[in-house]
């Protein structure tokens, strides 16, 4: 879908704002803030970098730098900038449907991510990630309660029938980047579930 479809898809489903976290490409400040000119809506800059720890989805950095697919080397650029990080679908590579099955076996994935390091150099992790099968999803809100970290939603849309699955609602408004990094870092906010109506919480 065009980004413009992305954006009058949110609209239309009553979303307040929307972030863009194309795959380790940055949006310029002057773009979005043409788009959200163009549409009357809030439209927020980031990026989803891929590290070898897994996807990170940062706020508050404007270009790729070499060595960004090294977490610690993401997270003191991202330290540097004052922006934030939240692990995207921590689920992959950590959780496996078919061995989880055995007994025990779910139990060890969940205590081998809860002592990934990677977690921790994050402001919080992504629990609902709009593509994610339920049971990969309730990995990911079982990981955040174990870690205590604070818990996102991301409908990870890549078509327009993707939108508005899953969303993040925030306890205080929202209206500019430097915003979303400050609530991010601080963590007021909570998963949501829009197609359920529901809230995830710890």
């Amino acid at each position: 879908m065009s980004v413009d479809e992305l954006i009058e898809g949110s609209k239309s489903l009553g979303l307040d704002g929307i972030c863009l976290t194309d795959h380790d490409t940055f949006w310029t400040d002057d773009e979005v803030r043409n788009l959200s000119i163009k549409h009357n809506f809030l439209v927020l800059p980031g990026c989803e970098i891929n590290t070898e720890s897994g996807h990170v989805l940062v706020f508050g950095l404007g270009k790729y730098e070499f060595g960004m697919h090294r977490a610690e080397f993401l997270q003191a650029t991202v330290e540097k900038a004052g922006g934030a990080m939240i692990a995207a679908h921590p689920y992959r590579r950590r959780f496996l449907e078919e061995p989880a099955e055995r007994p025990g076996a779910r139990d060890e994935m969940l205590e081998r991510a809860s002592g990934d390091g990677f977690f921790g150099m994050c402001q919080g992790i992504e629990a609902l990630n709009g593509r994610g099968l339920t049971i990969q999803n309730e990995f990911s809100h079982e990981l955040g309660d174990i870690l205590n970290t604070n818990m996102t939603a991301g409908s990870d849309a890549h078509k327009v029938e993707q939108i508005g699955t899953v969303a993040t609602d925030f306890q205080r408004p929202v209206s500019c980047l430097k915003g979303l990094i400050r609530e991010l870092r601080c963590g007021r906010y909570q998963p949501v579930d829009l197609r359920r109506k529901t809230v995830l919480e710890r």
